[in-house]
């Protein structure tokens, strides 16, 4: 809401009834130019992401790069510890070796892989959200059940409230709503 109460336009939710339809719309909506939209799909359609023009994500090398750290992590301390810094010989045995580190090691880079999945997911996708436009829609909560939306932010720098409106019209939706906060 703005300061005198009125509420301001936060974009236009768009409803359509077939996945076919909606991956049918994004390619349009890509190719008009639109930066800030999304669709929301009860779920997954094969070949969207290739369709909205997404690109992909740098979470898996994120992952892979927490998981090393911490096999090195988990190598290292063993080594500092057990043949460096306090080094006990018994019966011959070697100071350090790999086979007696492999479950440390393993569990240190499980532990840092999931750590690095869980803060790169958030970094990435923006949270903590409490609250997106599409939500003030009543329609909305079949996008889990049965109906698919296409939504196009009012941010978005083509966005201009009148000629957004008209084009998304011509997408084939079956409703067109605006989304106010």
């Amino acid at each position: 809401m703005s300061a005198d109460g009125t509420k301001r336009l936060a974009g236009y939710l768009l409803e359509f009834e077939a996945p076919g339809e909606i991956l049918a719309a994004a390619a349009e909506v890509r190719d008009a130019g639109f930066t800030r939209w999304d669709t929301h799909t009860p779920f997954p359609i094969h070949g969207m992401d290739g369709v909205m023009g997404l690109r992909s994500t740098i979470l898996p090398w994120i992952v892979m790069g927490a998981g090393v750290t911490g096999l090195a992590t988990g190598l290292l301390l063993q080594w500092w510890t057990n043949a460096h810094n306090y080094a006990f010989t018994i019966s011959g045995k070697p100071l350090w070796s790999i086979p007696a580190n492999i479950p440390v090691a393993f569990e240190l880079t499980i532990l840092f892989s999931a750590f690095g999945a869980f803060f790169g997911m958030i970094l990435f996708n923006g949270f903590p959200s409490w609250f997106h436009p599409v939500f003030s829609s009543s329609r909305f909560r079949r996008a889990t059940q049965d109906r698919f939306f296409l939504s196009i932010e009012a941010d978005d720098p083509m966005f201009d409230e009148v000629k957004t409106a008209e084009f998304l019209k011509t997408l084939g939706g079956s409703n067109l709503e605006r989304l106010e906060v």
